[in-house]
């Protein structure tokens, strides 16, 4: 059968609905799909689309409706393409399939509302072209995490491969403070350091790392020990705080500055085969306080000096830690908001824990005022002050 003979055989079976009428369908859920390409879309799509090529449909489409009977729109810059598309979808089964009549082109001839999307340049859609390609994620989430400004609270093990995927993915301004230098015990577990580089402050080596792995990032450091005097100043140039310090008094400290400053605070920490990783101080849900309002012991919460841990632990608490910053940033996903990911090494098992928001905490319940900050060294009967900032002992 000719193409032009198997489109009019699909027109007769295929509903057509004009623009106007997927515009009002589309405000009451039904799912507006743009089959178009990237360079097509940078032309214009309507506000409330979801754009996914169409060489990628049939792959991605059970990602976006889940439901074989939600209602499903299709529209490409006429007709053809959204056409063949809906013939496809009902051969997988979704039976609730329209093709907007005319396609885009018609529906900016009619002036219906459509936003020019921000794209990449043309390096960032080749560097990135395999995440760009995710409906969930798109040129405009790309755009997003160009935009982005994220600080890691520790250039160590947590932070090392932290700091790296987010850099790879494009996070466009990455802050490492930090205040101590590279030490040969660290390297098992410290990926963006090298033995070549042991004595040098771990911002420095942690700098050259990431500009080297992607030039068109910023990255900025702040060589300096975290406290009460400078904590705002550093955290107040960022929307997203990942903690990977290691000590109490830190962990703290950072979570009430979060607090103070309206910033989400993505929490990790390890001890010897086990992690742990959440999100806390977003959009009034639990805090770190909430989880533990009191620090432990020491002798109860021995750092990775005195406990020991496997490099590749750190490892995957970070990388659990960098795709909760994406999250966060692009708005894709479910954050690990309200919830405790606990990961056991040597079983491999991950078991997630509900978390709830104290109605009586003194820093993030409602209506509370900042209560100021704590001395934490006193607070937690601290470590001494030579202990470095670098991934946390499992303390939950």
């Amino acid at each position: 059968m000719s193409l032009a003979n198997r489109l009019q055989q699909l027109r007769e079976q295929i509903p057509l609905i004009a623009p106007a009428e997927a515009l009002r369908q589309a405000a009451a859920g039904a799912l507006l799909l743009d089959v178009r390409e990237a360079e097509e879309i940078a032309q214009g799509t309507p506000e409330t689309a979801r754009t996914i090529g169409r060489g990628y449909l049939e792959m991605r489409i059970e990602a976006l409706a889940t439901d074989r009977d939600q209602p499903i729109l299709l529209m490409c810059a006429a007709t053809t393409r959204s056409m063949l598309a809906a013939d496809d979808l009902r051969q997988m089964g979704y039976r609730r399939v329209a093709v907007v009549a005319g396609g885009f082109n018609r529906w900016k001839d009619e002036g219906l509302p459509y936003v020019l999307p921000e794209t990449p340049d043309r390096d960032a859609l080749q560097r990135y072209a395999r995440q760009v390609v995710l409906p969930e994620l798109g040129q405009a989430g790309q755009t997003r995490l160009a935009r982005a400004r994220v600080l890691l609270v520790g250039a160590g093990g947590l932070g090392s491969p932290a700091a790296l995927y987010l850099a790879a993915a494009g996070v466009g301004t990455l802050g490492l403070v930090d205040h101590d230098k590279v030490d040969r015990s660290n390297l098992h577990r410290q990926v963006l350091h090298r033995d070549d580089r042991v004595g040098m402050a771990k911002t420095e080596s942690a700098r050259r790392t990431l500009e080297a792995l992607n030039p068109s990032i910023r990255v900025q450091t702040h060589e300096l020990r975290l406290d009460a005097s400078c904590v705002e100043d550093v955290l107040g140039g960022y929307e997203v705080v990942v903690d990977g310090s290691d000590n109490f008094p830190t962990r703290y400290l950072v979570n009430d500055a979060c607090i103070k400053l309206g910033l989400p605070n993505v929490y990790g920490a390890v001890q010897g085969f086990e992690g742990q990783v959440s999100v806390f101080g977003a959009g009034g849900q639990p805090c770190y306080r909430c989880l533990f309002a009191e620090p432990p012991a020491p002798e109860h919460a021995p750092n990775c000096n005195e406990a020991g841990v496997l490099g590749v632990v750190p490892g995957i608490i970070g990388l659990l830690q960098a795709l909760e910053v994406i999250k966060l940033v692009t708005g894709i996903g479910e954050p690990l908001i309200g919830r405790l990911l606990l990961f056991d090494g040597l079983s491999t098992r991950l078991r997630e824990v509900r978390l709830s928001a104290d109605p009586t905490c003194r820093y993030c319940s409602s209506g509370s005022e900042f209560p100021g900050y704590a001395d934490y060294v006193q607070l937690c009967s601290a470590a001494p002050a030579t202990e470095s900032l670098e991934e946390t002992p499992s303390n939950g």
